[in-house]
Parts: C-alpha cells; sequence; structure tokens
C-alpha cells in the first residue's frame, strides 16, 4: 500500500485538455461572448461622466433604502474616486455584476427544478456541497487552461464559484413556501406553471433575494482572487500590491472594494426586505379572502 496512488488529479488534467482539444469552438464562443459583456459594462461605466455614475447610485440608494444609505454611498463612491482607484472599482464592478446575472440566470432554474424533484435536489446537492468545498484558487487554474489570461477565466471562476447560494436558496424558498397555499392554488384549477409564477415564486423571493446577496457577496470575493488570472480591476491592484509589498496601494484598493461590497449588500438586502414585505401582504390578503369566502359560505348554508 506504501506505493499506491490513486492518480485523481491526472484524471481531472486528462479531462480538461480533453475539453480543451474537442470543445474549442465551444470555448471560444463563450469566451467572445462573456468577454464581450464585460468589456462592453466596463467601457459604459468607465465612459460615462463620474456625476452621472455617482448621482445614479446615489439614487438607487435613497429609493430602495434611505436618504442615510444615499448619503453614506456619496461618501464612499467620493473616496474611491479621492483615491485614484475610479476606474479600477468599475472594472471590478463591471465584472461582478455580468458574473452575478449569469449566475443567478443558472442558480434560479436549477434551484426550481430541485425544489420541484427529489431526485434532481439528490443529484444537486452533492455537486454543490463539492463546489462550496473546493478553495477558490482551484477554480482558476481550469478556467486559465480554457480560456488563457485575462478577464474571460476570472469570469467563469467568478461564476462557479458564487453560484451555489443562490442554486440552495432558491430550493429552500420554494420548498418552504406553505403547502395549503399551493393546494389552494390547485383546488381553483391552476396549473403546476401558474402555480410556480403566481404562487411558489412571489411567497419565495424573500428568500431567492438572499441567495442572490450571497451570490453578489462571494463573487465578489472571487473578483479579487481573479486578478491573478489577469482579470482588471481592484484585483490585480490587489495582486501587484502584494508582490511589490506596496502597502499604500493594497490598502487603498481594499477600501475600494469595502465600498463596493457594501453598497451592493445593503441594495440587495433592502430589495430583498421590499419584496419579503409584499409576500407578507400578499399572504395577509389571501388569508383575508380565505375568511370572507368561508364567512359567505357559512352565511348561505344557514
Amino acid at each position: 500500500m506504501d506505493g499506491f496512488r490513486l492518480p485523481v488529479g491526472l484524471w481531472a488534467e486528462t479531462g480538461v485538455r480533453w475539453m480543451r482539444d474537442n470543445l474549442d469552438g465551444l470555448l471560444g464562443a463563450v469566451s467572445t461572448a462573456m468577454g464581450w459583456l464585460v468589456r462592453s459594462l466596463t467601457d459604459v461605466l468607465v465612459g460615462s461622466p463620474i456625476v452621472v455614475v455617482v448621482l445614479v447610485a446615489v439614487l438607487l440608494a435613497w429609493l430602495l433604502r434611505s436618504w442615510r444609505f444615499a448619503i453614506a454611498t456619496g461618501i464612499g463612491f467620493a473616496l474611491v474616486l479621492a483615491m485614484g482607484v475610479w476606474v479600477s472599482a468599475l472594472q471590478t464592478l463591471a465584472l461582478v455584476i455580468v458574473a452575478t446575472v449569469i449566475a443567478v440566470a443558472i442558480a434560479v432554474p436549477l434551484g426550481i427544478l430541485a425544489a420541484r424533484s427529489d431526485r434532481a435536489s439528490a443529484i444537486v446537492r452533492p455537486i454543490l456541497d463539492l463546489m462550496q468545498a473546493m478553495p477558490a484558487f482551484v477554480y482558476l487554474i481550469p478556467a486559465i487552461v480554457f480560456f488563457s489570461i485575462g478577464v474571460v477565466p476570472g469570469l467563469v471562476a467568478t461564476i462557479i464559484f458564487s453560484l451555489p447560494p443562490g442554486v440552495r436558496l432558491t430550493e429552500l424558498g420554494i420548498r418552504g413556501v406553505d403547502a395549503e397555499t399551493v393546494e389552494a392554488g390547485y383546488a381553483f384549477g391552476a396549473r403546476p406553471g401558474q402555480i410556480l409564477r403566481g404562487v411558489q415564486l412571489p411567497l419565495a423571493m424573500p428568500t431567492i433575494m438572499a441567495g442572490v446577496n450571497q451570490v453578489i457577496m462571494l463573487a465578489l470575493s472571487m473578483a479579487v482572487i481573479a486578478g491573478i488570472a489577469g482579470a482588471p480591476g481592484l484585483g490585480q491592484d490587489i495582486v501587484q500590491a502584494m508582490s511589490t509589498v506596496d502597502i499604500a496601494t493594497g490598502v487603498e484598493a481594499g477600501i475600494g472594494v469595502v465600498v463596493i461590497a457594501v453598497f451592493l449588500d445593503r441594495l440587495t438586502g433592502a430589495l430583498g426586505a421590499a419584496r419579503q414585505h409584499r409576500s407578507s401582504l400578499l399572504g395577509l390578503l389571501a388569508r383575508r379572502r380565505e375568511t370572507a369566502a368561508s364567512a359567505r359560505g357559512l352565511a348561505q348554508a344557514a
């Protein structure tokens, strides 16, 4: 047994290289599409006047949360601008937004499938466990093999790393919808698709939004690590600061990451709270309708 070694790593390397050699056209299309998305959004953000970007962020903070958060957002963005990391911060923001949109577009349908099928849930759960337990740096290795150095491997690694909480919380939210409410929908003749769109998704939305919040936070943390793969932004600034032991640059880039993280976290939290309030109102109205219908039924029986 001393000389026995299971070559799992070699098997994985063989599989990755086979995919690279046989799926070259698909990988090239994915690389082109993802690179275009990030570069286009980056160009829009960087090319927009600074006042416009700050004003939009402040208005979003004010409308979705409070005037205090709007003031804090303005101060935070002004600090990023004053430190000279404005362009890097917008590059990181573009990467996080694109990664979050793609991750959520994959995670929500998978979560719905897992919630509606125990077999699918049993298949998806160990895969998510593996994805969450795997160190973040490991995702960069096959991504670099597939897509070389640049923004695309960083984006792909970010999507994979941030995907699991979106799937888990979507499944949890849908499974947590009151069974009696679902049965009431079926009793009124609604089809499964109508139940999903009209009952389960609205009531599960607060939990789903919590999953989106976690996806954003993980995407932001991975976007910094993706700087090792050559993805531009604050992550690349931090990597360069580490290689040269540049404390000033590292601190400024780190503060930029904190400002973006707090801004995105509070916004998604506010959206989740609004959805929860709306779901509570919907539930209250539904209970009132049921009570009124029962009262009418008793009155007619009498």
